[in-house]
């Protein structure tokens, strides 16, 4: 029999938020300067151990976000698999066909987000039980401020992380790696040290240089791929070769005065990253969400344009889902490589309220593909654009419109899941492909 359809899109429950890395933000730093403990807890292929839990199929290769049609057809991408599925070769990103191609007798299952919320909020419990500030950085991911075990024995600490590893298990029969350490980063860093269900005790500037150094300096967040670039490009591959031979001005040199400054402490594991409880469960944008790019040089590549058009749908449509907003009035501008020549804003609206990359980007091109086509075959050239929101809606309702396209839905959040583990890089669509190079400007706004 087919496995049952794509679970509707439920974006506060399917989005890790965009803005977690923000630690290296002076707002959620600590303001004093003292030592710390942070304990991280990464439950291991969440999603695959529940269903194997509720379903009784230990030992299975399991992938969570396949399913076959009625005809047989398989169809999907994979967000996670299970460590049976990964022996196998099946990775995160991959199609669903390619992991059926691998094995044929692979288990396909669309998530359920009411057994995974439930199991969660669960587990949050649970960590009240241990800490008193608890930070649910994602539905499987956890972060804890232990400073009362500050001044303990190595034995004690590693016993306090085994009896909350005892907990969680007697509890939901689920395991988890935990690391701890003394910066929130580096905790997170050491929890993938040991998975699924290993702990890592990092409490010594020793096993910080023996252990966190050697990791490569883009498994830091906020270290995405053009900052990995211009990392690697001043000679530093490793963490340790920050720690050891980098300097904090460079870094400033690099990506400005606030965030240089923070992400050099990151790195080195010298942040003062807090335990957010109250901003991992309720963040949301001060206003309307943009994205904005300036060429390096004017384009009248028409094709090239449209890709950086496309990008910028992906980009702003992302943020929507993770803020939890949908969005039917955007606007934006073309703007052209002569001073004296007035950029060209624009309006458009879609059919309904939408955070789904392809309903907007065919109303953008709607809109302004006909306008792009003359410009640039006049061989005008066009320097920079933006693209942002409007008018959004907080209501958390989706649509009928869109919950009536399953496919398309189950798509975006299959991707958006494996941009959130690995990047905005690691899964795209072809029409961004064509793009023009540059610096992108901003992100977010206030409308």
């Amino acid at each position: 029999m087919p496995n049952k359809k794509p679970h509707p899109y439920q974006p506060e429950h399917d989005v890790h938020r965009i803005t977690l890395y923000n630690t290296v933000y002076p707002e959620h730093q600590h303001r004093s300067q003292k030592d710390r403990l942070y304990l991280h807890f990464d439950f291991a292929c969440f999603y695959a151990q529940v269903e194997q839990l509720r379903r009784k199929m230990y030992g299975l290769p399991l992938i969570i976000g396949g399913w076959r049609k009625e005809n047989g057809q398989v169809k999907g991408i994979v967000a996670t698999a299970s460590y049976e599925a990964r022996k196998l070769g099946i990775k995160t990103g991959m199609s669903a066909f390619e992991a059926y191609q691998l094995c044929p007798h692979v288990c396909m299952l669309q998530v359920d987000y009411d057994a995974y919320t439930a199991i969660s909020k669960q587990v949050h419990f649970i960590f009240k039980e241990f800490a008193p500030v608890v930070e649910r950085y994602s539905m499987d991911e956890y972060f804890m401020e232990i400073d009362f075990l500050k001044g303990r024995t190595r034995q004690q600490i590693n016993s306090f992380a085994q009896r909350l590893q005892k907990r969680i298990y007697q509890a939901t029969c689920l395991v988890g790696a935990i690391g701890i350490a003394r910066s929130k980063t580096y905790a997170k860093l050491a929890s993938s040290l040991d998975k699924p269900k290993g702990r890592s005790l990092i409490l010594t500037e020793d096993e910080e240089r023996s252990e966190i150094w050697p990791l490569d300096v883009n498994e830091v967040w906020g270290v995405g791929r053009r900052r990995h670039e211009h990392i690697l490009a001043e000679g530093y591959k490793s963490i340790g070769d920050v720690a050891e031979r980098g300097n904090q001005k460079t870094f400033i040199r690099l990506f400005g005065a606030n965030f240089g400054k923070m992400l050099f402490q990151t790195i080195t594991g010298k942040d003062q990253g807090r335990v957010m409880e109250e901003i991992s469960e309720n963040y949301e944008p001060k206003g309307g969400v943009s994205y904005g790019h300036t060429f390096s040089e004017g384009s009248t590549d028409l094709e090239r344009v449209k890709g950086e058009y496309a990008i910028a749908v992906q980009q702003v449509c992302y943020r929507m889902r993770a803020y939890g907003i949908r969005a039917n009035s955007f606007s934006g501008v073309i703007g052209f490589n002569e001073q004296d020549k007035p950029g060209i804003g624009f309006r458009f609206v879609t059919s309904a309220h939408t955070n789904i990359d392809d309903y907007v980007y065919q109303s953008l091109m709607e809109k302004i593909e006909p306008g792009l086509k003359e410009i640039c075959s006049h061989d005008i050239e066009i320097r920079n654009l933006m693209l942002g929101t409007y008018e959004i809606d907080k209501t958390n309702q989706l649509n009928v419109f869109f919950q009536d396209d399953e496919d398309k839905t189950a798509r975006v959040k299959a991707m958006d899941e494996i941009k959130n583990r690995f990047g905005q890089k690691y899964i795209t669509k072809a029409n961004t492909l064509y793009r023009v190079e540059g610096n992108t400007h901003f992100l977010e706004r206030n409308v």
